[in-house]
């Protein structure tokens, strides 16, 4: 599905900036709070890919969308899948010479998610983590969707993970509700469960004590990300 508007571009340049004004260390996992969002980011994917029988990923063929340096693409490695029937597609070139480097046996492209460069029904399997909340452009995000479904195959599950509310410090980005997943992917089966420790409030408490962190993130008002899984009819 084509997409003509200019948001891939401010997402770029967004990207971009982060990248010269970030610290080195920021997402760094030696930070409590940092290592406390992979963990549960983790666990509350695999446990909805278990519940649907999904886990592992032994062969399955999976695509990543917004891959970025191949950070997802490794976790699925170690969760069963096959290098060589991982794929993934990301704006920045940068960022996939990296992914390359690591898993070299992988198909990865540069380039628009509104237009993948794979076959109809290509894959069992489909992933984006932060990518639509980067999104500001209805029009985008639904070109992004589209094309989601059309690669994958008849009953194939796409895994979703994202955040479901506004980050009122920063206007480049916007939550995504359970409502809007679900127009965004019509005559889907959409399975949604709230996850991750709001983070201001899991960077004060996680490197005091991690227990206490546990114990709230296991609150869902105060989860900040949906993990799903949306199964194409």
């Amino acid at each position: 599905m084509n997409y003509s508007g200019g948001d891939t571009v401010r997402i770029c340049a967004e990207y971009a900036r982060r990248a010269r004004e970030l610290p080195a260390e920021f997402y760094a996992w030696s930070k409590p709070a940092n290592l406390l969002f992979h963990q549960h980011a983790v666990r509350g994917c695999i446990r909805m890919l278990h519940r649907a029988a999904l886990f592992p990923l032994h062969g399955l063929r999976v695509a990543d969308i917004g891959c970025g340096d191949g950070t997802w693409l490794l976790e699925f490695l170690q969760w069963g899948a096959d290098p060589a029937a991982l794929c993934g597609i990301d704006l920045r070139a940068e960022r996939l010479e990296r992914a390359r480097r690591r898993i070299p046996q992988a198909d990865l492209h540069e380039g628009s998610a509104s237009e993948l460069p794979w076959t109809d029904g290509a894959f069992d399997l489909v992933s984006q983590f932060t990518v639509f909340t980067s999104i500001l452009d209805p029009a985008l995000k639904r070109a992004i969707a589209a094309e989601m479904l059309r690669v994958l195959k008849p009953g194939g599950t796409i895994l979703w993970f994202d955040f479901r509310f506004h980050n009122p410090r920063n206007s480049q980005v916007r939550g995504v509700r359970a409502a809007e997943i679900r127009s965004l992917f019509p005559d889907c089966e959409v399975q949604l469960t709230p996850v991750l420790l709001a983070p201001p409030l899991a960077r004060r408490v996680a490197g005091w004590s991690w227990p206490l962190a546990e114990l709230l993130a296991a609150l869902p008002f105060l989860c900040t990300h949906y993990a799903g899984l949306i199964r194409k009819a």
